[in-house]
């Protein structure tokens, strides 16, 4: 038997080819990603004598086309986590890491682990987009959060308070009232520096512009904000222009947050278990998606407790000789995206507190038992895990059978 050692890195990669007993086939050589020389290396792993398996690392993006060409040319690939290459074969002193060491340890972990290799089978095209789509939504969560937070501090200086004036709601759009009314009321002298008449009939104007509902009593209240409120930044061009240009950052990051927002739930919604993940109690148009994007086929977990570890929430037992620690923390080894979904589940059905629902009768009876928030929160979330699993892989053996 041989096998095949992938060390896969940006734009090539390094093969090794092993057989048991520490015999090197195939020296270490580089092939790069492309089509030409990844038809010479399916040619040459193919006039091996035996059986020839492969396997790489799971390296984020760049072990795909390696690992997709090498399936579709009829091999058995198998792609593992990185974590349980780490630790094999450190039985030298020197640590020494290359390339070609790589490629080598990896074709001798595939030796000695041959039977219990995983297959790799390639997913069909809306998973892995809908995965992208959702890491793409959290990098521009996190931009907008950012200069939201900058907005807040520059008004801070020139219109205290302007981002708690307004309660309204997310438009679809991306869009928030605060936002659109610090764009033409930067200030607040451009408030307080008119009367109270002048002021309300202004607002008027600028709430039926921008599709707002007007309130009397509301524009009263943002004029005795603002000038109740004492200003730092004088009102100056300067100072508006650096005003204008925070609300036009995030107005732009707020619209294309919008975007990918509704492009995850089209794309959820292409999935075979998209109405049983949204039929759970605490699921919602937004957190549905991020958990089928992160979880993807749950039938490629051999089991309920794989899904809880690979969402990093299992709190692995820890024992030696007469030393048996029955309270460990959690182990976070998984997904952090998936964790922070399952808390925003959690929290949902905290908040909620349905009595029917299965996962706040659990939580709410660890809550009972004098659980710490945290603990009871995170074992909610094992359970959910445990639920989602049984739910959807039944859903979908059914549309199969």
């Amino acid at each position: 038997m041989n096998c095949v050692g992938i060390d896969v890195s940006k734009g090539k990669s390094m093969i090794a080819v092993m057989r048991p007993l520490g015999e090197m086939v195939i020296p270490p050589f580089e092939v790069r990603h492309t089509d030409a020389e990844l038809c010479e290396l399916s040619r040459r792993l193919g006039d091996l004598d035996g059986e020839t398996r492969i396997v790489m690392e799971a390296t984020g993006n760049y072990h795909l086309p390696v690992a997709s060409f090498l399936y579709d040319s009829g091999f058995y690939v198998s792609v593992v986590n990185s974590m349980l290459v780490h630790g094999y074969g450190n039985n030298s002193l020197r640590r020494a890491k290359t390339d070609k060491k790589n490629a080598i340890k990896l074709a001798n972990y595939g030796l000695d682990h041959w039977l219990a290799l995983p297959r790799y089978i390639p997913e069909d095209e809306v998973r892995p987009m809908l995965k992208t789509t959702y890491r793409q939504y959290q990098q521009c969560a996190k931009v907008q959060t950012m200069l939201k937070n900058n907005l807040i501090s520059l008004l801070d200086t020139a219109f205290p308070d302007a981002n708690r004036l307004f309660t309204s709601p997310i438009r679809a759009d991306g869009s928030e009232k605060w936002v659109d009314f610090v764009s033409s009321f930067w200030h607040c002298e451009c408030v307080c520096g008119l009367s109270e008449k002048a002021f309300t009939a202004r607002y008027q104007k600028w709430c039926k512009k921008h599709g707002y509902n007007f309130s009397q009593d509301k524009a009263l209240d943002i004029y005795a904000s603002a000038c109740g409120h004492f200003s730092v930044m004088p009102k100056t061009t300067t100072a508006k222009l650096l005003v204008d240009q925070a609300v036009a950052q995030l107005r732009a990051a707020s619209a294309a947050l919008a975007v990918l927002r509704n492009e995850m739930q089209s794309l959820a919604a292409s999935l075979p278990e998209c109405p049983v993940v949204m039929g759970m109690f605490g699921v919602g148009p937004a957190l549905g998606p991020q958990l089928m994007a992160e979880i993807g086929d749950v039938r490629h977990f051999h089991s309920k407790k794989a899904l809880v570890a690979f969402a990093g929430i299992d709190a692995p037992p820890y024992q030696s000789g007469q030393m048996e620690v029955r309270s460990r923390s959690i182990s976070k080894r998984g997904s952090s995206a998936l964790r922070r979904s399952l808390f925003l589940v959690m929290s949902a059905i905290l908040r909620c507190s349905p009595a029917h629902e299965p996962v706040y009768q659990f939580m709410d009876r660890k809550r009972a038992e004098g659980k710490p928030y945290r603990v009871y929160i995170m074992a909610s979330a094992n359970k959910f895990l445990r639920i989602y699993y049984a739910t959807v892989k039944q859903y979908l053996d059914s549309l199969e059978a």
